[in-house]
């Protein structure tokens, strides 16, 4: 589709975290500093299986991270230290975050729960769960911190109050036929809408308050093929072995507002990634160049960069103006699985299969 001009965002914090503390972020235009240079400045190990998750705290201090070995792991920025080891997840741990005090870190897994963790402490503060609840994909926090969605291996989506730990509600989509995934979840920066992506690439809208009202459905990833109108074609997962019978091929792996909130990004199974303009969810672009499945996003505070992460083993930066890839960044051995900016904006935090955590950095090099 012929390509449009894109607005330009001017919002300086990224949705679910406290407000950057410093002005730096404020001053820097993060479209040039990422250009001038990136490189790879800290290596965590201590994962012993692959992570699929990973969070920046606050205050840039800490790290959180979380994967297959089903331990939450909390690590020192500075040293690259690993601080403390939670346990109590007993499946992969696919979504992690920091509450926007920075005091506790809640994670989703594939265990169906979803635990808060006291970091002074190390201890868990509340589990979140239902009798019919699924395998925890994703975790979304509305902006002013107050409330929780997460996506799931089900068609509903639950919102929870953080603080007390209780359910506020259950969307589901007007179709009663659809029984597909909602595995993604984020909310807008105002907090008004929530916008979710099912297992089958398909993208809908949702008024979060006070309705809860499935707005828009938009076909988002999946292609509509006229002369197949089959289930088949569109996949179905059997849990056997962790594996696909029918590989569904525009899953949803990521998805993410701009600060300004105008426009909606999403990577898919697929390899792309797709630009929809709020609140009507057009299409605005899309943009290729990984090989494989697009399994996190992550925007720059002035929503100038994103930078996108793949099982192809590598970060991939973009020019949000024009959609146009300025750098790849390829340090990890295997799928990369979550990236993260800092509050600030000057770094990145990269998860991936092969057990490790990657600090990256940008602007020019030092000649020292």
């Amino acid at each position: 589709m012929p390509e449009q001009p894109m607005p330009q965002s001017v919002a300086t914090s990224q949705p679910g975290l406290a407000p950057d503390p410093s002005t730096q972020a404020q001053q820097v235009d993060f479209l040039e500093y990422w250009k001038a240079g990136t490189r790879e400045i800290k290596t965590f190990r201590g994962h012993s299986q692959g992570v699929w998750a990973v969070a920046y705290s606050p205050d840039s201090q800490t790290l959180a991270s979380g994967g297959a070995d089903r331990f939450v792991r909390i690590w020192d920025m500075e040293t690259g230290r690993l601080l403390k080891s939670l346990r109590g997840h007993t499946e992969d741990i696919r979504a992690a975050l920091f509450t926007a005090d920075g005091q506790t870190v809640i994670t989703g897994s594939a265990d169906r729960t979803i635990r808060m963790w006291n970091l002074n402490t190390g201890e868990p503060t509340k589990l979140l769960f239902t009798r019919y609840d699924h395998a925890v994909v994703s975790l979304s926090p509305s902006p002013d911190g107050l409330m929780l969605a997460r996506g799931t291996q089900n068609k509903d989506i639950k919102i929870w109050e953080i603080t007390t730990g209780t359910e506020l509600m259950t969307l589901l989509g007007k179709d009663p036929y659809d029984h597909h995934w909602s595995v993604c979840v984020a909310f807008s920066p105002d907090g008004l809408h929530l916008a979710s992506g099912s297992d089958i690439g398909k993208v809908k809208l949702w008024e979060v308050l006070p309705s809860g009202e499935e707005k828009i459905v938009h076909n988002g990833h999946w292609i509509d093929l006229e002369d197949d109108e089959s289930t088949e074609y569109r996949g179905f997962y059997v849990d056997d072995a962790g594996t696909f019978q029918q590989p569904m091929e525009y899953w949803i792996g990521a998805m993410i507002f701009t600060p300004d909130g105008k426009i909606l990004v999403t990577g898919s199974r697929d390899t792309t990634i797709k630009l929809f303009e709020m609140p009507t969810l057009k299409e605005v672009r899309t943009l290729k160049g990984h090989g494989q499945w697009v399994r996190s996003l992550a925007i720059s505070p002035d929503g100038k960069v994103l930078v996108s992460a793949s099982d192809d083993e590598t970060i991939k930066l973009w020019d949000l103006t024009n959609g146009r890839h300025f750098r790849t960044l390829k340090g990890h051995t295997d799928a990369v699985r979550c990236v993260v900016f800092s509050p600030d904006g000057l770094r990145l935090v990269s998860a991936s299969w092969d057990r490790t955590l990657k600090l990256w950095e940008g602007g020019a090099a030092s000649s020292t």
